[in-house]
């Protein structure tokens, strides 16, 4: 039976984890619009508004013309051309404030009144120094688009994404905990589904960074083939693993068919006692005609960021179902 004070919990991370969902997709847009380097400063703590008068706004912009971007990608930019770039990655770093906001007093609050469950502690600590760790890791990546080349590392903004999805799945975890519905030792294909799902997201991260989803926009081939013959050869499998823009397409591609795989076992395994499993065929089948759509139509905006939360949902599955699948 949940109590009272424990359903304030677990609204409360709900709330924060909805919130980081809408974070992740915010941040997929500022990437797809090139708007994450427009902003060549952080400050954490006294970055909460925007420039405020014309001054202001000219101060902003000369500190971006200094950036690789505006000088060997967009030197024709004027204040007003700056400025629509401006606004989605200052509305990234704002959310990105609140949602720290958003956990860490609450949890002060529910700290001090003794609400938080006594095996939760030590978990909820370790939720809130990820969040500080993935703010840092925000900056991280952009600084590496400030220095030579006008675009971040795909390393980092693999990792930036990576955490913040790691966060998202650590919460929902939490919140089933909290709830005390299942007990016992994970099962291997519930658990091998979630990892999985976890390192698609990743790899989608690198065809993000390095924007290797604008070529070899055909489906189901890629360079005129299912498997190329040269594939780890041309170039060789490391760094071309993380590299090259055709190997990191196909890796994309065939973990969405492994992906795919893995749920039909699933649901075979489990079609008559887990109704989930039957949204995790849906929820597939629509990721994947999702991905196929922003490859064919050269990544438009609104389907490309479909596809990518898409990806969460289909997380979310995963974890509620690796979840629910243990048994006493």
């Amino acid at each position: 039976m949940v109590s009272k004070s424990d359903r304030a919990v677990i609204s409360w991370l709900q709330v924060v984890a909805a919130l980081i969902f809408i974070m992740v997709v915010l941040g997929g847009a500022t990437r797809l619009t090139e708007s994450g380097l427009s902003m060549t400063d952080w400050h954490p703590v006294t970055g909460w508004l925007p420039p405020l008068s014309d001054t202001a706004w000219d101060a902003e912009f000369t500190k971006y013309k200094q950036s690789p971007e505006f000088i060997k990608e967009n030197s024709f930019f004027e204040v007003d051309d700056f400025k629509q770039i401006f606004w989605l990655e200052f509305l990234h770093r704002l959310l990105g404030r609140l949602i720290g906001l958003a956990f860490a007093l609450p949890f002060l609050w529910f700290l001090i009144k003794g609400k938080i469950p006594h095996n939760m502690h030590l978990k909820l600590w370790g939720a809130l120094v990820l969040g500080g760790a993935q703010g840092f890791m925000g900056w991280y990546m952009v600084k590496s688009g400030l220095v030579d080349r006008p675009s971040v590392s795909q390393y980092r903004l693999a990792a930036h994404m990576g955490l913040a999805v790691f966060i998202y799945g650590y919460l929902l975890w939490l919140i089933r905990d909290i709830r005390g519905r299942t007990r016992g030792r994970l099962f291997v294909w519930p658990m091998l589904l979630l990892m999985l799902v976890f390192v698609q997201i990743l790899s989608g991260a690198f065809v993000a960074g390095l924007d290797a989803g604008v070529i070899y926009n055909t489906w189901p081939l890629i360079d005129g083939a299912f498997v190329p013959g040269d594939i780890y050869s041309d170039p060789a499998f490391y760094p071309g693993l993380f590299e090259d823009y055709r190997i990191v397409q196909f890796n994309h591609r065939m973990i969405a068919y492994l992906v795919a795989i893995i749920v039909v076992v699933l649901w075979f395994r489990h079609r008559r006692f887990a109704p989930i499993v039957h949204g995790l065929v849906a929820m597939t089948l629509i990721q994947i005609g999702l991905g196929v759509w922003t490859l064919l139509m050269v990544v438009p905006l609104w389907v490309a960021l479909a596809h990518q939360a898409g990806a969460l949902a289909l997380f979310t599955m995963a974890v509620s179902f690796a979840y629910g699948s243990r048994r006493r």
